[in-house]
């Protein structure tokens, strides 16, 4: 089974390639701005331009900037990718995905920045709500979908952040350290299905590091198993300053550094080939591969209809919007059936959400909307009788007696009250970790002072990712929109009046407390090391394994409708079985396929998902549905045999609409293909168990296949260590300059709104200033900054101010070499 292939590059533009000089070559490999690439006039190579868009485009009009703090063009925010998962729709995804390349096709993008395909290993993360699932299955599915749409319309989509990215907490500085069953199962296999299925053309690295060695730099990554093994033959880009070794880099195939480095990087690719460290044969398969995806996605730059930033369909864009949003939210609780409300319904719309809705996340993929739906705009043309509407709470988490009394005394009179609710704009961003589950406690004091009033509260919640939910018996319905995009507000509404059914299913599962989580004692990174210990167990594979109650389960969703799922029948090829609607309205089901083996050899979570479809049923109506098997129904990765292979014995296949409801069981012997099997059983307990809360040394060793490498901080600083590490500085004015930013950063944070840049800066190592300056700064100054904040203040200040000279100097010689007209021999 192993799928291994030797490259043999059949090279595209060889003779283009022949008429660059080194430097020419060099220059290409790494940005010209902060958003595109290197052109060349002579040559007749222009610039490609790349931008964020997981669930909405982002191109700044003015001066670009990574995190989005300068304005960018109006465009469609679709619900992010952690809300469109919970539809399980492929096709649905791939419908946002057409659009997101319609409007790349108007505002003159080539590359959209997305979707996000890191797992989703520990609900904290502060970017889940750009995240697909805690199911690499799940995961791969809707990324394809996503890729395939974008692609259909002559542009690339760059699904992110490859590989192991589930932590914002230093992620330019933090070692994720994973065995090899659990990087191939978990958190490769997402984006195996989106680079074969999805045909993705592009690929971003992520900033941290797997096992050791950066991921922009990995060549297990990037050679062996994308390349080699996938055959992925698309472009590799850097997260924006994720680029350690640009020598490695392009050495593993590694084919474009972004953003602006000046000219900095490209000295050292030619200094490195002409030195003989660096074979110019790798240089050129990365120009060849760049120059492929340039000279194809701009062919049709100034000759179709895309030059116009306004040229496409907003009332069209927006519609779906409103459609991903609709088919996307969960119904997770409906107390006596309080929901749909019946008509004339006396109720009180309560929540600053309600205002100003939460629907889209912070960081580098905020959207700058072309309209913006509202609640409290659009309730007037449902058929309520609403008697009042209050905001009820700060958003900030201040709290505010004068606004809660407010809304309580509307609550008292209501039939219903509808709360809109959730996690603020702090909790969640790119650039920072959540510091707990919890919804800010102003919001559920009202909650709770409103449900001393009244019984008949319908929660609206907005979040990207999990919270607890202690507060929940307060509610007689609780509805979660996720983060919904521009038109969410109608969604919610057209559901909580029947004019919908609910059908979108959790794409991630629902822990009663944080402490529950797999990752628990293990999240985020100790110092440089953020060690996966738990392994496969992560998301409802460890809870269903180890018996842990939870809130909601992964997959779980409720409807206004009810379905019966009967005559499971097994073949070799798949499973068949009957769904049918046994309601009194339309509505669809989200019908789950998954996977066990009891006492097996190899060990296992008690069931992984392998397929599912969703079907939409009339009332009374029923369907056969057929999820077929794949080669990923059985497999798991040998450590032994450093393969995929199949344990052979009796599977147990359990159908189902969440993964702990299951209906239907049947069981399939399939044939095994290796007797070598890769573990000792009595040297792994806790992952035969599934009992991974507390995995000592000795087993994770084991696991791993070789020692846990130390991640302490100490000693002089490096290049690789974060700015936050000049806590440990020797220099007292490094360590006053650290006491600053945290204040600063305390400060934003504590007025509810962080500050992006502070963030980025505050957790990114010192080489990423050379990446991200624009060409100001080199290796060689950063050097010098390193050896100042180290206690050697007058060595570094001198190696800088002289850095700065020399790079100025020497960037305008090379600039000057590759804009000129002609090559120097001509």
């Amino acid at each position: 089974m192993k799928q291994q292939k030797t490259e043999h590059r059949v090279w595209k533009h060889r003779k283009l390639i022949e008429k660059m000089t080194l430097e020419e070559k060099a220059a290409l490999l790494s940005g010209k701005g902060e958003w595109q690439t290197w052109d060349f006039e002579r040559l007749g190579i222009p610039s490609m331009y790349c931008s964020d868009g997981p669930h909405g485009l982002r191109k700044q009009a003015g001066a670009g900037d990574h995190l989005g703090l300068n304005p960018s063009l109006p465009a469609t925010c679709f619900p992010t990718a952690a809300t469109v998962a919970n539809s399980w729709d492929p096709a649905l995804s791939e419908e946002i995905g057409k659009a997101l390349g319609e409007e790349a096709v108007a505002q003159d993008v080539h590359v959209v920045l997305g979707p996000g395909l890191n797992i989703k290993r520990s609900p904290l993360c502060g970017r889940n709500f750009e995240y697909i699932s805690e199911d690499p299955y799940l995961t791969g599915k809707m990324a394809a979908g996503y890729i395939r749409g974008i692609q259909s319309k002559g542009r690339y989509a760059c699904p992110k952040h490859f590989a192991v990215n589930s932590q914002e907490t230093r992620r330019m500085a933090m070692n994720a350290v994973v065995d090899e069953r659990t990087l191939r199962e978990i958190y490769l296999t997402g984006f195996e299905i989106a680079v074969k299925e999805g045909g993705a053309h592009a690929l971003m690295t992520s900033y941290n590091q797997v096992n050791g060695t950066y991921s922009n730099e990995n060549t297990h990554l990037l050679k062996d198993i994308l390349r080699d093994e996938w055959g992925y033959e698309g472009i590799v880009i850097t997260d924006w300053g994720g680029s350690n070794d640009h020598i490695r880099g392009v050495e593993a195939g590694s084919d474009l550094e972004m953003p602006t480095p000046g000219m900095d990087s490209a000295r050292q690719v030619v200094k490195a080939v002409r030195e003989g460290k660096l074979s110019e044969e790798a240089v050129d398969a990365c120009v060849d591969r760049l120059l492929e995806a340039v000279l194809t996605l701009t062919a049709d730059d100034g000759t179709d209809a895309g030059s116009d930033s306004e040229n496409f369909d907003k009332e069209g864009h927006h519609a779906l919007a409103r459609r991903a949003a609709l088919e996307s939210a969960v119904l997770l609780k409906n107390k006596e059936n309080i929901l749909p409300l019946k008509p004339g319904t006396h109720v009180a719309l309560i929540g600053d959400f309600a205002f100003d809705p939460r629907y889209q996340g912070a960081g580098s993929s905020m959207v700058n909307t072309i309209k913006l739906d509202k609640m409290s705009e659009l309730i007037g043309d449902y058929d309520l009788t609403v008697i009042g509407m209050s905001r009820g709470y700060k958003r900030d988490g201040e709290a505010d007696a004068v606004l809660a009394k407010e809304a309580v005394d509307l609550a008292q009179t209501a039939d219903v009250v509808l709360y809109c609710f959730g996690l603020d704009e702090l909790s969640e961003s790119e650039g920072i970790d959540r510091a707990h589950m919890r919804i800010p406690q102003n919001q559920i004091s009202l909650l709770e002072a409103m449900a001393r009033v009244n019984e008949n509260i319908v929660g609206i919640l907005s979040a990207g990712a999990a919270v607890e939910m202690p507060w929940q018996t307060g509610l007689k319905a609780l509805l979660h929109g996720y983060l919904y995009g521009q038109a969410g507000a109608g969604a919610m509404l057209d559901i909580i009046t029947g004019k919908a059914n609910p059908c979108g299913r959790l794409n991630e599962t629902y822990p009663i407390r944080y402490e529950d989580t797999p990752a628990f004692k293990y999240y985020p990174a100790e110092e440089r090391n953020s060690e996966y210990r738990e392994a496969l167990y992560v998301g409802y594979r460890y809870y269903d394994t180890a018996k842990v109650r939870v809130a909601y389960p992964f997959g779980f969703g409720l409807s206004y409708t009810t379905f019966e799922y009967s005559n499971l029948e097994i073949d070799p090829e798949g499973a068949e079985f009957t769904v049918m609607n046994t309601g009194d309205c339309d509505g669809a089901e989200v019908a789950q396929l998954y996977v066990g083996m009891k006492e097996a050899k190899v060990f296992r979570p008690e069931k992984e998902l392998k397929g599912f479809q969703k079907i939409f049923l009339k009332a009374g109506e029923s369907r056969r549905v057929r999820i077929p098997f794949d080669d990923k129904t059985f497999r798991y990765w040998n450590v032994k045999t450093d393969q995929w292979e199949v344990e052979g014995g009796t599977y147990e296949i359990m159908v189902g609409a969440s993964c702990l409801d299951i209906r239907l069981t049947a069981q399939a012997d399939v044939e095994g293909t290796t007797e070598k099997y890769p573990y000792y059983t009595n040297r792994m307990p806790s992952y035969y168990s599934g009992l991974i809360g507390q995995v000592e040394d000795v087993e994770f060793s084991e696991l791993l296949g070789f020692p846990i490498p130390s991640g302490k901080w100490g000693g002089d600083l490096t290049v690789n260590d974060a700015i936050c590490q000049m806590y440990y500085a020797k220099s007292a004015i490094a360590r006053f300059i650290y006491g600053k930013l945290t204040k600063m950063k305390k400060k934003s944070e504590d007025a509810g709104k962080p500050d992006l840049n502070i963030l980025f800066i505050y957790n990114m190592p010192f080489r990423a200033i050379a990446k991200m300056t624009g060409g100001m700064v080199s290796m060689e100054m950063v050097e010098g900054i390193v050896t100042m904040v180290n206690g050697h203040l007058f060595r570094g200040l001198g190696r800088t101010v002289a850095g700065f000279f020399r790079n100025q100097s020497r960037n305008r010689k090379y600039v000057k070499m590759i804009t000129g007209k002609k090559k120097r021999n001509e």
